[in-house]
């Protein structure tokens, strides 16, 4: 192959080299996950006011104010962490806070009068307890029908060494998002749960790509050495993923920088499970199967066996 014919994949990478390279992201991921797994267990969540209940009020201030001041009234007011999230009119706010029912807590027109002469609350509801659990519940049953769908699509595509890997790697991203969720203590709501459920499809997208250009690769050549035909699987497909994820991410980005706080938490869930989708499809989802003993035997047609006999 000519330098002007090469890739970047195939300047820089060379088949040993990738394969150690391989190694060492299969034992970070190893760490990380880990990492995810006991963060999860230990701090848990900070679930919102979807899931454990609330206020959510929209109201209108006679006066102009600062989002900080208005949250350092309200937080000293119902001793806890209120969301202020600006709207569209400059005074006009929305207000999210839990109801404790282990303290009194004031009325909000009361607090919101130490900051404007006139309050007016254009709209109130209130999300309870039961509610929340019920969120919860459903969030975690499409989940897990998500998973489902996808282990049976998996099934049909690949021989199964391939079809563990991809969802090893799938359940390996859904993990570190939790676990940089446990740990940051972001707070964990509906959009969050949606960029979960984004995450699943864009993880097992970044998987199918790498797992069907494998799948070429072991047919078209039978002695052909499992982990040299890993290695140039991957490089076949770098470019394309690097395209890929970077534009995806470059979006995503300015959603997380210019969405607001109402936004955060969706745009840091999906920051870093693309970022870890495109990871784990090469540190967990060619290497798992590699480890299962993944050989090109695997994906050749077998010839019909004759019998012999006699024919009328």
């Amino acid at each position: 192959m000519s330098i002007s014919k090469m890739t970047i994949s195939d300047r820089y990478f060379s088949n040993s080299n990738m394969t150690r390279l391989r190694k060492v992201m299969s034992a970070i991921s190893i760490v990380l996950f880990m990492s995810s797994v006991m963060l999860v267990a230990v701090k848990g969540f900070n679930w919102g006011l979807d899931f454990t209940g609330g206020v959510v009020a929209e109201v209108q201030l006679s006066e102009q104010v600062t989002k900080n001041a208005l949250k350092t009234k309200l937080d000293t007011a119902f001793q806890q962490d209120v969301q202020v999230v600006g709207m569209a009119e400059q005074d006009r706010w929305t207000i999210r806070y839990s109801q404790l029912t282990d303290t009194p807590q004031p009325n909000l027109v009361d607090a919101l009068t130490t900051v404007s002469d006139q309050v007016k609350v254009l709209n109130s509801s209130v999300v309870g307890p039961q509610v929340g659990q019920d969120m919860v519940d459903q969030g975690g049953l499409a989940v897990l029908v998500c998973f489902l769908m996808i282990m049976l699509y998996l099934s049909v595509r690949f021989e199964w060494r391939l079809a563990l890997g991809a969802l090893a790697a799938i359940i390996y991203d859904v993990t570190l998002i939790l676990g940089l969720f446990a740990f940051t203590q972001f707070e964990f709501n509906l959009t969050v749960l949606a960029a979960v459920l984004a995450i699943l499809g864009y993880s097992l997208n970044d998987s199918i790509i790498i797992a069907d250009r494998v799948r070429e690769m072991l047919r078209g050549n039978p002695n052909g050495d499992t982990d040299n035909l890993l290695n140039e699987s991957v490089k076949a497909t770098f470019s394309r993923t690097m395209v890929t994820s970077g534009t995806t991410l470059i979006t995503v980005s300015a959603l997380w920088l210019l969405g607001g706080s109402a936004l955060q938490g969706f745009a840091i869930a999906l920051v870093v499970g693309i970022v870890s989708g495109t990871w784990s499809s090469v540190s967990v989802g060619i290497t798992l199967p590699k480890l299962l003993g993944l050989q090109p035997c695997h994906y050749q047609v077998k010839a019909p066996v004759e019998v012999e006999g006699e024919y009328p």
